[in-house]
């Protein structure tokens, strides 16, 4: 009687889910964006895309969330126009109704599902949300915005067919050098160097992954007056004495988005966002303080994430051109061999820092989409259990670049460098692209 009663309970809740109406703000509400998001980060998540890879799925999402959004405000422009290689967008037509934020959301996960494997979790979501929108909007209207989404969702994903991506994943693994000053696998786990070929993914705005240089990484020398021993001693130094409020900041910043874990004989994955999701995540904060409308909240989505891919296209340019070691190995080597970074280091070439151009081309934008004022960041509390507050997006930045040190994995010539590299193509972006 008891399991009958249970079945019943149930069967009733589903029925009352399946009826619940809804809500009419759907159709214009900006938070839509938001949520989509979230669920595309929580799949780049599951997935462990690093952050080149996860850099280019944001990219080509949120432009064709943009590029269908577009239209339901006058003033705005279509951005990929105004990119390297995209097929014309195709326009609404005039005798037609239109949702366009049902348009965005189709055009975004076609692209999704198109740049990412474990869709399952979201054709799930998007079955609800369009059953939402065919709730509240009449059966034409719903076809054609469905229908304008698809179109731009193709038109995005022709582009993504020719940026290079496909033929650097059959290219030869990057095992490093012996030479002396060269990037060598580091410890525990000795991994061959991620996304070698990065650099020659085709970017969407700069012309070369070495329009924006910076400045090299000092000459390597185990001489302890030459200035790279002097700047591998410093991380010595400063992570041999790390203040609980630095530690913080490491552990706050590090976004490793899969560390091995070694416990004995045990090693297990701890899987985290990416660099890049945690700029989309402050990008989220941005628009909801704002209050930013929906066109807009698109808008953010694709400038911060084109100017961050762009920026991180530069970043493993110079990564591959200087093949510089980095302080574990050179530390272990020549002044401390027991000594460990207080953070697990990725497995690919140190100069410049990835986290510093990625942090100063999302600060760029957003401080120029919308202003300065300060922020409380809680886009990786769920994921770590922690968040911060900043006077700026440039703050955070600065934060996010002087981690790596704390960190023990980067030189604070590597992390200047790449802060000053992503600045300026974020910079060069944002005046190509939003000053028009």
């Amino acid at each position: 009687m008891k399991s009958i009663l249970n079945s019943i309970v149930a069967m009733t809740f589903l029925i009352a889910c399946n009826n619940k109406k809804a809500d009419p703000a759907l159709l214009s509400d900006a938070n839509l964006l938001h949520r989509n998001q979230k669920q595309l980060t929580e799949v780049i998540i599951y997935d462990v895309f690093s952050p080149p890879v996860s850099s280019r799925i944001y990219a080509y999402t949120s432009l064709a969330a943009y590029e269908a959004l577009r239209f339901q405000d006058s003033s705005k422009h279509s951005l990929v126009a105004s990119m390297h290689c995209f097929p014309a967008i195709p326009q609404p037509e005039k005798n037609k109704d239109y949702n366009f934020l049902l348009a965005a959301t189709k055009a975004y996960f076609n692209v999704a599902e198109k740049v990412t494997f474990s869709i399952d979790t979201l054709k799930n979501y998007e079955a609800q949300v369009y059953n939402d929108f065919k709730a509240l909007l009449d059966e034409e209207t719903y076809n054609n915005s469905i229908s304008f989404g698809e179109k731009v969702g193709k038109q995005i994903l022709e582009r993504a067919k020719i940026d290079n991506y496909k033929q650097t994943r059959g290219m030869s693994k990057y095992l490093g050098s012996n030479e002396p000053g060269k990037w060598r696998p580091t410890p525990p786990d000795y991994l061959d160097g991620a996304e070698p070929y990065w650099w020659q993914i085709k970017a969407l705005v700069l012309d070369s992954c070495d329009q924006f240089t910076c400045p090299p990484p000092p000459s390597f020398s185990t001489d302890t007056t030459s200035d790279f021993y002097k700047s591998a001693n410093e991380v010595y130094s400063i992570t041999s004495k790390l203040t609980e409020q630095e530690k913080e900041i490491a552990r706050y910043w590090d976004d490793n988005p899969f560390v091995i874990e070694h416990s004995g004989h045990l090693m297990f994955g701890n899987k985290k966002i990416t660099p890049v999701g945690h700029w989309m995540g402050i990008t989220a904060i941005a628009c909801k303080t704002k209050n930013a409308d929906p066109v807009t909240t698109a808008e953010a989505y694709a400038l911060t994430s084109s100017a961050i891919f762009d920026a991180i296209i530069s970043c493993w340019g110079t990564k591959y051109t200087y093949h510089h070691i980095r302080p574990i190995t050179v530390i272990n080597e020549v002044i401390d061999p027991k000594w460990q970074p207080f953070l697990q280091t990725p497995p690919f070439p140190e100069h410049v820092s990835g986290h510093s151009g990625i942090s100063a081309a999302g600060a760029t934008v957003l401080t120029k989409l919308f202003g300065e004022f300060p922020f409380e960041d809680t886009s990786d509390l769920e994921y770590i259990g922690m968040k911060r507050n900043f006077q700026s997006f440039k703050q955070a930045a600065q934060e996010a670049s002087i981690s790596r040190v704390y960190g023990g994995i980067h030189y604070r010539t590597g992390v200047d460098a790449g802060a000053l590299q992503g600045e300026k193509v974020a910079e060069y972006i944002s005046n190509k692209l939003i000053g028009k």
